[in-house]
């Protein structure tokens, strides 16, 4: 039915894409693979406009941002799940709600390993509000890409440990005004420091990791951006042992879209990006077996060169609770800019 149908088109959020439109059409010649490299944020208000517009251009989403997603994709019936029947089993059940999570990517603190060999020159996250690193922060600007704010969120509602960081840090409990959580301390003292906000993470990954740097600003930029060090001439790595946390963890999923034209190819491609049986599981998902980025299979291990999951220390979001926080923390975020 899918070849019958001849075609298939996916909204990706990464350019990795193309690798999977060049490996799909080489197992697939007679299915045309159209991909178009959309970041969340614009995939959300485009298929927003489409589906009350009743265009049906695309057939796949492939998107982070989960929160917004939920709230303004999924319950309208914008985007489905569609699970193929061979990973049911595969995929912990959490990891299929409200779609079908294709990786775990992160939005986690990095810093530069040729200027600082010996590991992150910061330990806590309240590091980051001290006067040394005024303006040497760096984090793509939180209201222009969801995924930063919602680490944002995160931090403002993981108040109870905040506060423990900021004894371990300051040797002191921390002093809050009223209705304040820690969490809302630590962002309102981090924006007082300054912090430098860029476009995208392209630009982030450069600041902090381009090589030559005698004193490179630290960041938040997404680990699997590491894979790129030796074609961009970066020294990226992940901060570890941060307390509480370096960052968050969160899904990278796969939809289908209300009213695509190529429902056969579309389940198709779905099945063909979550991998095959292999133990890397194969071309569909070699773009996304990199030092960085987790499978939520059960039965595929996370590459070699990675901080094992459990050692990683990122926080995994509550895309329901995130939902609920994201408009006090950008109103928050935006009245200090």
């Amino acid at each position: 039915r899918a070849e019958a149908e001849g075609k298939v088109v996916i909204y990706s959020f990464t350019s990795r894409i193309a690798r999977i439109e060049k490996a799909f059409e080489a197992k697939y010649p007679k299915i045309d693979l159209i991909a178009f490299d959309i970041n969340s944020t614009q995939q959300i208000a485009r298929l927003k406009a489409e589906a009350a517009a009743k265009i049906g251009n695309a057939d796949v989403a492939y998107i982070s941002d989960i929160p917004v997603v939920v709230e303004e994709l999924v319950k309208p019936g914008f985007l489905s799940r569609y699970v193929p029947a061979q990973f049911a089993s595969r995929v912990p059940a959490d990891l299929q709600q409200p779609l079908l999570a294709n990786r775990l990517s992160t939005k986690v603190l990095m810093y530069n390993e040729q200027a600082y060999p010996n590991g992150a020159p910061v330990k806590n996250l309240w590091d980051l509000t001290r006067p040394e690193w005024q303006g040497k922060v760096i984090s793509v600007d939180p209201l222009v890409r969801g995924d930063y704010l919602d680490l944002m969120t995160e931090i403002v509602l993981r108040g109870d440990e905040m506060a423990a960081a900021y004894r371990a840090a300051f040797g002191k409990p921390i002093v809050l005004g009223a209705r304040e959580t820690a969490g809302e301390k630590l962002l309102k003292d981090w924006l007082a420091n300054k912090p430098v906000f860029v476009a995208n993470t392209d630009a982030a990954a450069d600041a902090i990791g381009k090589l030559g740097q005698a004193s490179p600003p630290i960041g938040f930029a997404t680990y699997s951006d590491r894979r790129d060090n030796k074609d961009r001439g970066r020294a990226m790595q992940v901060a570890k042992n941060i307390a509480p946390s370096n960052g968050i963890l969160f899904p990278a999923s796969l939809g289908l879209v209300q009213g695509g034209k190529n429902p056969a190819a579309a389940r198709l491609l779905i099945q063909f990006m979550m991998g095959d049986d292999t133990p890397s599981g194969g071309a569909g998902f070699a773009p996304f077996n990199v030092a960085g980025d987790y499978p939520p299979r059960t039965d595929l291990a996370a590459h070699p060169d990675a901080t094992p999951l459990a050692q990683l220390g990122a926080w995994r979001i509550d895309p329901g609770k995130t939902a609920a926080a994201r408009k006090r923390v950008a109103d928050l975020i935006l009245a200090r800019q």
